[in-house]
């Protein structure tokens, strides 16, 4: 692990004024808030060579993979730094590597801005593509109950018209 790289995320991390912390040094654990999804939990991992970027964003589709997918990696050809992964368990990822000797402040904020943004523009419409059937059953169960939609009104598009 490099203790520049790892000072310098420290003191980027820290001018930013994200909610962060380091469990074992070199590993930062970075809570970004967005809009959509409420919170990105980022991990930058100090390495050898190069600084690790990962960030969870959904959960494995329930539905229309392929729709999912193929959104993904047209997203990824405009990202700068990080790509969408899918891990083995089929869970949405953002994931990159920073090398060590491009760590700078401007960087870690770059790279961070891009997990944000990522995430937080993407997720309504992961939500839409991989998640309809659950959104509306989600919707019917609430109303069926007097329980606020407020959080699903972003999905309001998804069900029939008599709703």
């Amino acid at each position: 692990m490099s203790d520049d790289a790892a000072a310098v995320i420290r003191a980027a991390l820290a001018d930013l004024g994200v909610d962060a912390e380091e469990p074992r040094p070199g590993s930062f654990v970075v809570q970004l808030p967005g809009e959509r999804k409420l919170r990105t939990t980022c991990v930058l991992d100090v390495g050898e060579q190069a600084v690790s970027v990962h960030a969870f964003v959904a959960r494995h589709p329930d539905e229309n993979h392929e729709a999912v997918y193929r959104y993904l990696l047209e997203r990824n050809l405009r990202l700068y730094g990080v790509a969408f992964a899918v891990d083995h368990l089929g869970d949405i990822h953002l994931t990159g590597k920073v090398a060590l000797t491009a760590v700078t402040p401007e960087e870690i904020d770059r790279i961070l801005g891009t997990v944000l943004d990522a995430a937080d523009s993407s997720f309504n419409q992961l939500l839409e593509l991989g998640f309809a059937g659950a959104i509306r059953r989600e919707w019917e169960w609430r109303t069926s109950r007097g329980e606020s939609t407020a959080n699903l009104a972003a999905f309001r598009h998804l069900l029939p018209d008599e709703q």
